[in-house]
């Protein structure tokens, strides 16, 4: 069982017997009442994004699920294929079971699958990865790592804001919990 106080972004719980993993949550007090918890799930199955309001301190069951490491290969038909390195199975996720994630995807990319009760539902990237810039803004003399930020397109399609200084070719760590640059690779 887990705890409203224990749920973060990403963690998959069991509700109504149903998989949903949480997208975002909010802690809510108000005035005299009591401390709420505001969540977006996503329902690992089906797709769909629902949000639900609990009290504070309501206890969820976990889902209990395996991860192993694979490898992405390619993608087939919205349909994304992942090896597993020991045994050569492969396994396929869908763009919905994905979802932003394909931001960050690159070929031969390792990761790990997570499956619950044999039926893979899901993801779990490494916490930063390399990202080529493949267009953004001019850079100027003078511009400093302190100064400011500009957008910049990488490699994935995933728009980040960069330092000034980074122009197109630059390579860049970016967080994928946040989506936010890091520093440079």
């Amino acid at each position: 069982m887990i705890s409203t106080s224990e749920l973060r972004k990403g963690v998959t719980i069991e509700l109504d017997n149903k998989l949903y993993t949480i997208l975002e949550y909010e802690h809510i007090k108000v005035g005299r009442g009591s401390a709420q918890v505001r969540i977006k799930l996503r329902d690992v199955r089906a797709g769909h994004t629902i949000e639900k309001t609990f009290q504070a301190g309501e206890r969820f069951s976990r889902a209990r699920m395996e991860k192993f490491a694979v490898t992405y290969l390619y993608e087939d038909n919205g349909m994304y294929v992942f090896m597993n390195k020991d045994t050569y199975d492969q396994y396929n996720l869908s763009k919905d079971q994905l979802g932003d994630q394909l931001n960050y995807l690159k070929d031969e990319m390792p990761c790990e699958l997570l499956t619950y009760e044999g039926e893979s539902i899901g993801l779990e990237l490494p916490l930063s990865v390399d990202l080529a810039i493949t267009e953004t803004g001019p850079s100027f003399k003078g511009d400093t790592a302190s100064g400011g930020t500009k957008p910049a397109t990488t490699e994935t399609g995933l728009v980040v804001q960069v330092p000034l200084f980074l122009n197109n070719g630059d390579r860049i760590k970016v967080d994928t919990r946040t989506g936010h640059y890091v520093e440079r690779a």
